[in-house]
């Protein structure tokens, strides 16, 4: 087991559960963190990892982490040490959790279990949900309106993500001429199949790329930036990383959902349920333009936008 932060270990190695009274406030003891990716160099990995430092910080307690955690004899194991260190709220960095955790609820029903982007909970597992289809929909508003050649690639981990079918509705909305390539990986990490898409898109003539995966939407960044071309952000605002090309990112902002999380979790006001986060509760967002995106359509994104917070409407449905 690896530890982050640590400031009361040896209390937690020499008491075992049945000896201590962890789980009786109902209140965070010890926090656990599962992935089923390497956290170094994984945007969407970072940023969960991060967050369970700053909770480490906030409440003054251990937190333990594992990683390429994917099935669930891995995730038994994992689980039967966090608990054995005195974990009680436990976070799982994937949608392939939610059917692990409802397994292994009813055995620990002291310990809290959140996973993302599932549809599966019970009275102590809660899944946490971004509507990722609105912000795919701006992204491809940006898209349609930015591609000189009307051919856009998106490169996704998987067909049925969200923000894939709102990308080709927005590209659409705005742009009925663009024609759209998808291929999909089925794979979140692999980057050398990404790559070689992203070359195949490029020899036909797309200029503007979409990756929609944890491990490889950087390299394709970068990739876009030296051929000359442009691309959308993932997860994170990723200007910094290929400024000459990140036209704008579509972000989901995980770590300040984690300490959200937390903060109910302690007062014990954390549900075993599906929750549900869009552009109105500031958990999603789309990053700062590109100087080349015109005005007038940072304005048209923005206001719809703003509109979609007030309505629930994308402008496709007015």
């Amino acid at each position: 087991m690896k530890y982050i932060y640590y400031p009361m270990i040896l209390f937690s190695l020499i008491c075992t559960l049945s000896a201590c009274s962890y789980f009786e406030t109902g209140q965070i003891q010890n926090v656990g963190f599962i992935t089923d990716a390497e956290i170094d160099n994984n945007p969407w990995t970072e940023q969960g990892y991060n967050a369970m430092q700053e909770i480490g910080d906030t409440y003054d307690t251990d937190v333990y982490y594992e990683e390429n955690i994917e099935t669930m004899h891995q995730v038994q194991e994992t689980v039967d040490e966090f608990v054995n260190n005195g974990v009680n709220l436990i976070y799982g960095h994937s949608n392939i959790y939610g059917e692990y955790f409802m397994s292994l609820a009813e055995s620990y029903p002291d310990v809290h279990f959140v996973y993302v982007n599932g549809g599966e909970s019970g009275e102590n597992v809660t899944s946490l949900n971004f509507n990722a289809h609105a912000m795919g929909f701006f992204a491809g508003m940006v898209a349609g309106n930015m591609t000189e050649s009307n051919e856009i690639g998106v490169i996704s981990a998987y067909y049925w993500q969200p923000e894939v079918e709102g990308f080709f509705e927005g590209v659409n909305h705005v742009n009925q001429e663009a024609e759209i390539k998808l291929d999909y990986l089925n794979d979140w990490n692999n980057t050398e199949l990404a790559m070689d898409n992203y070359t195949k898109m490029k020899e036909q003539n797309v200029d503007v790329f979409y990756p929609t995966g944890d491990a490889f939407s950087e390299s394709i960044l970068k990739a876009a930036e030296k051929d000359g071309l442009y691309a959308i952000g993932y997860l994170t605002d990723q200007r910094e990383i290929a400024p000459d090309a990140v036209l704008t990112s579509t972000i989901q902002n995980i770590g300040d959902l984690y300490q959200l999380v937390a903060d109910d979790f302690n007062k014990q006001d954390l549900e075993g349920k599906i929750y549900t986060y869009d552009f109105h509760d500031e958990f999603i967002s789309l990053g700062a333009f590109h100087p080349s995106v015109p005005d007038d359509v940072k304005m048209q994104v923005e206001n719809d936008i703003e509109a979609y917070i007030e309505t629930g409407l994308l402008p496709n449905e007015y």
